[in-house]
């Protein structure tokens, strides 16, 4: 009983970490149903959890950090890292997996004469399980926490709190360089365990594009993006928020262009 009340506390005390979690949830039941959405939850929590656990002790895979214990009894923790922090990887993760499979998928030609707005993308086993796809996930999934990281280490300025810190702060706003691989390297492992299961669970039945679904993931990939870009410039770090932006603009504008015009010589398997 305990356990569940603090799990309903952690609920009201972190609201946008469940809203972004349940937005990864229904966006993955639509376009990989239940049973690969579950499996996809589980081994990027428990991967990044493992992570954590190593990393806070050990310095190993994203460098020395400590979580400073001053939400223990407001939020759940397991052991000593904080849950919404580590279910926080798996929704990311998701995200950056779409905004990779936009980016890699095979376009299908147009049925109709008239070309659509949005090129249809056919959800190929072999294309969303490829090599390419598998490092462009890692990349973008890192490649988002150069905008998060900076901005939750400065957490004492905003709702979420002084929880973490770096024992030697590094260059990127304060965040080391080895955070950013530390987060990859979770992208790589839960993706390397992930990819075979997707290969051998029962085929999906969806229809010829699954644009429209893989454009909720992405969403909630840039709907994160924003979230954090807002709360660094509402907190007075401009330079730290346009720098975030200006990094993040290129493959928002290939993403746009690889859906509306079809790039298929640059980005197609």
């Amino acid at each position: 009983m305990d356990l569940f009340v603090l799990f309903l506390k952690t609920i009201l005390f972190r609201p946008y970490v469940f809203v972004f979690l349940a937005a990864f949830l229904f966006s993955a039941v639509q376009l990989i149903g239940w049973s690969r959405a579950w499996r996809f939850w589980l081994i990027s929590w428990a991967t990044a959890f493992l992570c954590e656990f190593s990393s806070t002790r050990t310095g190993i895979p994203f460098g020395w950090y400590f979580y400073n214990g001053s939400t223990v009894g407001q939020e759940l923790y397991f052991s000593n890292v904080p849950f919404m922090d580590s279910i926080s990887f798996s929704f990311l993760l998701y995200a950056a997996y779409c905004v990779a499979l936009c980016l890699r998928l095979p376009i299908d030609s147009p049925s109709s004469p008239t070309p659509p707005s949005i090129l249809p993308l056919r959800f190929d086993l072999h294309a969303r399980t490829s090599w390419s796809v598998f490092w462009l996930t890692a990349f973008l999934f890192g490649f988002i926490d150069m905008v998060i990281d900076p901005v939750a280490l400065r957490g004492d300025r905003w709702f979420l709190g002084k929880i973490y810190y770096y024992p030697d702060p590094g260059i990127h706003f304060g965040v080391p360089i080895a955070n950013y691989i530390g987060w990859a390297v979770v992208g790589l492992i839960s993706l390397a365990i992930y990819f075979p299961l997707e290969r051998r669970l029962p085929a999906l039945s969806l229809p010829p594009s699954v644009a429209p679904r893989l454009l909720l993931g992405v969403g909630l990939y840039y709907g994160v993006l924003a979230f954090n870009l807002g709360v660094t410039f509402w907190i007075g770090e401009p330079f730290m928020g346009f720098s975030g932006t200006l990094m993040h603009l290129p493959i928002l504008a290939l993403l746009i262009l690889r859906l509306t015009v079809g790039q298929r010589s640059y980005f197609s398997p």
